[in-house]
């Protein structure tokens, strides 16, 4: 698939669409993740739009950035804001700044400081390794659904399993990026999904050019909560297995607490079974604004183990593994969760 597609997908939904569309609110993000090839250390830096709805003259960029050391136990996370005339997004493609940190294709800067910890990147990334030469990008749902108001939360994977390089900056400590492998992502909608566990892969640990994301949400329609769906698409080298269908992901079984999530799918060729899991420690809380009003909070780690097995229709079961490749987020309102939130 040629590069303008994947950057056609990337056209922020905001400054594109017209102003019936947007007024009731919206969210948009662009977040970029990766690995470090061995290691469990992992970094996730999102670039977000929020306007509140009826109040789209109030929206601001938000900028995210956390590092993820497993071997140490330590999750460094920031946050700042912007008033949305110190942004720009591009209508027409990827190309994004908030403050001084900026997004575009196969390049990403910026820095987050505050009173105790500060983070700056300066990275490049690379599709299958050569830049004019992008793995097709990722679509978590059918693509008609994407032009439809329903659901009211959607996502692309823009550019699965790039290669990053660079240099990360947490602190004092300077972590050279070298080979990270991870994603180019944009999701945005009118309103958060109200409850999920989500996962992504870029690269099991046996097998780098497999890559996974998937998801158990439900939504809340007025006092009643809808049963609960499960979508996954797994990607092998060429092969791609979509499990995405909406009859077949309300047969989906799927079942999540803090640190743990199994998820059974079915597209009635093959079936795919999923575990993925990570310690409490391995988690920040993370506060995100709704456009309608209120909040949720974001249990977010990105060095969660994975097990994913497919059997096919022939009975030929592939299984993946990864140690702590994982992306694994829950979104809830609970507050028994015992994650550390990040507060500034």
């Amino acid at each position: 698939m040629a590069n303008h597609d994947a950057y056609d997908w990337n056209r922020c939904q905001f400054t594109s669409r017209p102003y019936s569309q947007i007024r009731k609110g919206h969210y948009e993000s662009y977040f970029l993740r990766a690995n470090h090839p061995s290691k469990a250390a992992a970094f996730w830096i999102r670039y977000t739009i929020f306007a509140p709805k009826n109040k789209i003259d109030q929206a601001t960029g938000e900028l995210w950035a956390i590092y993820f050391d497993g071997e140490s136990n330590q999750v460094t996370a920031l946050k700042d804001e912007f008033p949305i005339r110190e942004c720009s997004f591009s209508a027409t493609s990827l190309d994004v700044k908030i403050g001084e940190a900026a997004l575009s294709p196969g390049h990403l800067a910026g820095h987050i400081a505050n009173k105790k910890h500060q983070l700056s990147w300066q990275l490049n990334y690379q599709f299958n390794g050569q830049s004019d030469h992008p793995n097709a990008p990722l679509f978590f749902l059918k693509k008609s659904l994407y032009r439809s108001p329903l659901p009211k939360a959607k996502s692309v994977v823009g550019a699965p399993n790039v290669l990053f390089n660079g240099t990360l900056t947490v602190n004092d400590q300077i972590i050279d990026i070298n080979q990270w492998q991870g994603s180019e992502n944009h999701n945005w909608g009118s309103q958060h999904t109200d409850e999920y566990a989500w996962g992504q892969v870029a690269g099991f640990d046996d097998r780098p050019e497999a890559f996974l994301e998937c998801i158990s949400a439900r939504i809340k329609i007025g006092p009643l909560w809808s049963p609960q769906l499960g979508l996954a698409v797994l990607r092998i080298g060429e092969k791609e297995y979509r499990f995405n269908g909406i009859k077949k992901a309300f047969q989906a079984k799927g079942r999540y607490d803090f640190g743990h999530w199994s998820l059974k799918t079915s597209n009635g060729q093959e079936n795919l079974e999923l575990q993925i899991q990570a310690p409490s420690h391995h988690f920040v809380g993370l506060t995100y604004n709704n456009p309608p009003g209120g909040t949720h909070t974001c249990l977010n780690t990105k060095i969660a183990q994975c097990t994913a097995t497919l059997t096919d229709k022939h009975g030929q079961i592939t299984e993946l593994k990864t140690q702590h490749r994982a992306a694994f987020e829950i979104l809830t309102d609970r507050t028994d969760h015992k994650v550390d939130l990040l507060t500034s």
